[in-house]
């Protein structure tokens, strides 16, 4: 009776038994076949749009996969791991970004956008926080970033191990934070949704620096707070001529 109840509940609400919440949603379930009644099976939907189908080689292992991929741009495995890996280190690089240009704007040490003006004056002098930067001109600087970045692309080429790759350890786990590995599952998908969001904020940065020229994300969020009804996004969309 029970088994009979279920499947029929399987068959006139199949979204229930398929949804990212439910229990069965670790695998597919496979229904046994009873009093002449043929199986059912329902495969696990994408976390990130109840009711649509989950890529096959999205099996949720990886950390922060919610089974979004649109464009199906990991079908292939060897771009798929690719693109974790560079997905992780955007994600580093955004993190470290977004506390670079807020921080200085909001303790009135100028904008990200001014802070360059240097490198396109000749023999200009590069400084951070109003400190004039050791070997800060433009030849140097770009000489000592080649260097270093050339030397960490090969190192991680060296590595063979796709997780050490991406997280390395050591001396970049200053805090241990991967000895616990029921932690460190957790931190990986709090680091990779952060880094979503900061990646998400820079372009924002990009946007608003597009749209107001010279100006700095804090400037433009006070000038909006001061009069939101004509500092905002629809200046941009909407010619002024049209807003009152």
């Amino acid at each position: 009776m029970a088994s009979t109840a279920l499947r029929s509940c399987a068959v006139l609400f199949p979204s229930l038994l398929s949804s990212s919440k439910s229990k069965f949603a670790a695998g597919s379930l496979t229904l046994p076949a009873s009093h002449g009644a043929s199986a059912g099976r329902f495969s696990m939907t994408a976390d990130w749009m109840p009711g649509q189908p989950r890529p096959p080689y999205l099996d949720g292992s990886a950390p922060g996969d919610f089974g979004f991929d649109p464009l199906r741009l990991g079908e292939v495995p060897e771009n798929l791991e690719r693109y974790k890996e560079s997905e992780v280190y955007h994600c580093r690089w955004a993190m470290a970004a977004v506390p670079g240009i807020l921080i200085p704007e909001a303790l009135g040490l100028g904008n990200w956008v001014k802070a360059q003006e240097w490198a396109a004056v000749p023999g200009g002098q590069a400084t951070y926080l109003g400190n004039p930067v050791p070997w800060g001109t433009l030849p140097i600087i770009l000489v000592i970033e080649f260097l270093a970045i050339a030397f960490v692309e090969h190192q991680r080429s060296i590595e063979k191990d796709t997780e050490k790759k991406k997280y390395p350890g050591g001396a970049f786990d200053p805090l241990g934070y991967s000895k616990d590995p029921v932690k460190f599952e957790e931190y990986k998908v709090k680091e990779i949704k952060n880094g979503r969001l900061a990646m998400l904020a820079f372009v924002g940065f990009c946007v608003q620096q597009s749209a107001y020229p010279g100006t700095g994300p804090l400037e433009n969020l006070a000038s909006h707070l001061a009069d939101p009804w004509h500092n905002n996004i629809g200046n941009i969309v909407i010619p002024r001529s049209i807003v009152p």
